[in-house]
């Protein structure tokens, strides 16, 4: 065990130098939805150990990419061709006049960086994921090394993706070098992390294309009175009155949803800012026009990619696979066939929110009907939560005289499994593998 401490010292090292990130967050975090940037769960500190005599022997997990930037440049080009227009005609506010030069400067530092490529806030809180990984399971990665089992590293083959699995594998190296040789190039599995776009997806993406109720549904809540009053408010701080009355209402809904996706995306790329000091732009939209817009992105991918509508598994069916995977993982490592230490996969949110509703993950248990419609106030469900940038997954298997236990972090919180799984014991966050197989259908 003397051979430990210079790799926890070295991990309290990477942690100082990496952002604070908790510190950092922005306030009003569901306004953001599912670009909220990453923040873990819960203090390591505060983790229950393992039963007497249990000892780590494998560690997986499923994790979001981190922060990026904006997929397009859409948003930004939609916004400043009315700054110019109105800036040409002399239709721009105080604050409208300080708003085009720094949407710019924002779209300049995406382009740098590559629309939806990892920024330098996703590449640091993959590597504080993968450091706190490190320092909660040390005897585990002291064992893989002494023993020489793999790391398994996979992605869905999208850059972000990619990049994100490779500061996460350059982080745990750093840790122990002994650790570099026994991981594994990133590789590319689209039928497990892509699984949208792969062919498992295509029921799927004929309920986004086809699906009527789906369709009107999502009008209906985003074409309600609030959401043209916020609209308005949202460029009323940006543009004069008459400029802002010459627009119809679906273009001022448009611009104002694009002024939102900015604010959206904005701490993503907070290290790409000048001085690193963020965008501010919480300046250009109330908080309550900021929630509300946040909601609307919210019953988006809620109807979308999760829960959704009760009687239909649609939006979630295809995160079998990926749950499959999991326990196929453990119970391989229980059968003496794997010789992997730790199985680690990095995706998107269209994998992450449907395999938390297929767990029955928290805020992800309650779907909803037609009369009675996905609003914050009736559903616990929230994008920020659920899947931030960074947003994870991860099983810590723990083995005692050939009896496997399973602890579920979900992101890197001590999580329940679904109702019905019965724990060790009471308030225990670890499960026999043997109960989560009968719980999960798999005995």
């Amino acid at each position: 065990m003397k051979r430990l401490a210079p790799a926890l010292a070295l991990c309290a090292l990477l942690v100082a130098a990496l952002p604070a990130q908790a510190a950092d967050q922005p306030a009003h975090l569901d306004s953001y939805g599912t670009k909220a940037p990453y923040a873990p769960g819960q203090s390591a500190r505060t983790y229950q150990r393992a039963p007497a005599g249990f000892v780590p022997v494998l560690t997986e997990n499923v994790s979001r990419h981190g922060s990026r930037a904006a997929s397009d440049s859409e948003d930004a080009d939609l916004v400043l061709a009315l700054w110019d227009r109105a800036d040409a005609d002399g239709r721009l506010t105080r604050r409208g006049r300080e708003f085009g030069p720094k949407v710019r400067a924002l779209r300049a530092a995406m382009e740098r960086v590559g629309y939806g490529e990892l920024s330098g806030r996703g590449t640091a809180e993959l590597k504080g994921t993968a450091v706190r990984l490190a320092g909660r399971l040390p005897s585990l990665f002291a064992e893989i090394a002494r023993t020489g089992e793999r790391i398994d590293v996979v992605s869905s083959g999208q850059g972000r993706a990619v990049a994100s699995g490779d500061a996460f594998a350059a982080a745990l190296g750093a840790v122990d070098p002994q650790l570099e040789p026994l991981i594994g190039e990133t590789r590319t599995d689209k039928d497990l992390l892509y699984f949208h776009k792969a062919a498992g997806g295509a029921a799927y993406r004929d309920y986004l294309e086809n699906d009527q109720r789906l369709a009107a549904t999502l009008k209906a809540l985003t074409d309600q009175p609030r959401t043209h009053r916020a609209a308005t408010a949202v460029l009323r701080g940006l543009f004069t009155a008459p400029f802002v009355n010459g627009l119809a209402d679906a273009d001022r809904v448009a611009a104002a949803q694009a002024v939102h996706n900015l604010y959206a995306i904005a701490p993503a790329m907070s290290e790409e800012s000048p001085g690193g000091r963020g965008w501010g732009m919480e300046r250009y939209l109330s908080a309550a026009d900021a929630a509300w817009f946040g909601y609307l992105g919210d019953a988006e991918d809620f109807y979308e990619k999760g829960p959704g509508f009760a009687g239909s598994d649609i939006t979630y069916r295809m995160a079998e696979v990926l749950l499959d995977d999991l326990f196929a993982t453990v119970e391989a490592k229980r059968d003496g066939t794997s010789d992997l230490g730790a199985a680690l996969r990095f995706t998107h949110a269209e994998e992450l929110i449907p395999l938390a509703a297929l767990m029955g993950l928290p805020g992800s248990t309650r779907p909803v009907t037609e009369r009675r419609p996905y609003t914050w106030a009736g559903n616990p469900w929230r994008g920020a939560e659920v899947a931030p940038l960074g947003g994870n997954i991860q099983w810590d298997v723990y083995e005692r005289d050939g009896r496997y236990l399973v602890r579920m972090l979900y992101n890197e919180k001590e999580t329940a499994f679904k109702a019905g799984c019965r724990p060790l014991t009471r308030g225990s966050a670890f499960y026999d593998l043997d109960e989560l197989e009968r719980c999960f259908g798999r005995a």
